[in-house]
């Protein structure tokens, strides 16, 4: 069944269910200072939960499967989005069906994407390789002398 424009069957934007969104223009999903993917880039997909919940479960469509195009996606720069499709690739899936509220867990889709994406994002700082200071060479060897007297003192005495 295809959803609305945008994935959201026909929801208004501004509807409040993107924790991103700071109420200007379109609704977006902030991912980090520079980027800043518009909701109508994401499809949402509603089912039957399933599990324990009898009536309610069967009947309500809560669960909410949320994709995103990296590879079409306009909003992303040429390195994001090779960061992104090296780390997550050429699509990114998030499912939720922890609630029992369609709309908590649209949200919840929402901000786990947008935490995998700031993952994928991150870059780690190298390792610059450190020496160690003369004041740590100098203890290092001071316990080694240490320990090697214990171990020195426990041995029996073979003087014949």
């Amino acid at each position: 069944m295809p959803d609305g424009p945008g994935g959201d069957r026909g929801r208004p934007a501004g509807d409040g269910t993107d924790p991103g969104s700071d109420g200007a223009g379109p609704e977006v999903v902030r991912v980090t200072q520079s980027l800043r993917i518009p909701v109508s880039e994401l499809q949402f997909r509603f089912s039957a939960s399933g599990g324990p919940g009898g009536q309610h479960a069967n009947k309500v469509a809560t669960r909410v499967e949320l994709r995103f195009d990296v590879a079409g996606s306009p909003s992303l720069g040429p390195y994001q989005r090779s960061r992104i499709l090296d780390k997550l690739g050429p699509e990114v899936r998030v499912v939720v069906d922890e609630q029992r509220s369609q709309l908590r867990n649209r949200q919840l889709a929402v901000e786990r994407f947008r935490e995998r994406l700031v993952a994928a994002l991150h870059v780690e700082k190298a390792r610059r390789p450190t020496r160690p200071s003369r004041g740590a060479k100098e203890r290092r060897l001071a316990d080694k002398r240490k320990l090697s007297e214990r171990k020195r003192s426990r041995r029996p005495d073979l003087d014949d």
